[in-house]
Order: C-alpha cells, then structure tokens, then sequence
C-alpha cells in the first residue's frame, strides 16, 4: 500500500502488488498505445483511472507523494506526452480504484498495529514487473521483519 495523502479529514492510498490482466489501453480511449500494466489500486471508486508517475511538473496539476513521486495531473497532458514519446510510459503507473480511510480510521489502525510502516522507495513503487513487492519490501525493513516474507498470502493455506 501506498499512502499518497494523509490528514484530519481522511486517508488515500494505492494497494501496489495486486494486478489486472488487461493493458491500460482496454480502458482507456485516446491513449496512445501504452506497455503498462494495470493495478487494483483498491475497492473505492472501481471504475475510475487514476495514475502515478515519475515525470514531475512535466504534467501540471500532479502532486508529489513521495521523493520523485507523482500522482494525477493534466491527463491530456499525459496523453501528449506519451505520444510524443512511448517510451516514457514505464514511468507511468496506472490504478483502477483506490484504497481510502475514513476520519481517524488509518490512525486507529496504526495504534492497533494493524499495518507494518516503511519508507516508500521510487524504484519499488514503480516496479510492476514485481511480483514479490511485499517479500522484498519486508526484507528491507531489515532482520525482524524478513521472516515474515516467507508467510502466505493466505495463512490458512499453509
């Protein structure tokens, strides 16, 4: 999961290791032809889009979440950009839904230590190739979390 905003009123994020098998293209119209998989960004809003990306104030309206980090902006923009140059589209992730918290609700759940917190790291949340983002990212918390990477998705299936 990543936390993209936090405050008094809420919570918004997007889960990073859960993904479609269908091409953002099947999507989305006028979107020049993309490489990039689509991920369930979580149970909120299913049927909208949402993006990040690493292409900074080159899309207005984006907002950082994370030390190189961006998410949403101009989707026209967006557009323009990766048709000027396909390439570009590896640093764009795309999200169907999102993950939200009411008031209070992820603060709640962090004092019930419901959630493990780390850092997010630029190269991990744009990594869609990763199919163990949850194993490698508990491996670099450090020793007392790495034996938790060996845990199933599932407990009751072990």
């Amino acid at each position: 999961m990543l936390l993209c905003e936090h405050n008094e009123e809420g919570s918004f994020g997007f889960v990073l290791n859960r993904h479609m098998d269908m091409a953002v293209n099947d999507l989305m119209e006028n979107l020049p032809p993309v490489a990039s998989q689509v991920s369930i960004g979580g149970p909120v809003q299913s049927s909208n889009l949402y993006y990040l990306h690493t292409l900074g104030k080159r899309i207005s309206g984006s907002q950082e979440v994370v030390d190189g980090v961006f998410m949403g902006g101009d989707y026209e923009q967006l557009s323009g950009v990766l048709s000027a140059d396909e390439r570009l589209s590896k640093h764009v992730r795309f999200f169907v839904g999102y993950s939200g918290w009411g008031k209070d609700q992820l603060d709640k759940e962090l004092e019930e230590k419901a959630w493990l917190v780390s850092n997010g790291e630029k190269a991990r949340i744009m990594d869609v190739r990763t199919s163990d983002l949850w194993a490698q990212t508990l491996r670099a918390m450090g020793k007392p979390f790495a034996p938790l990477a060996n845990f199933p998705d599932d407990p009751s299936l072990n």
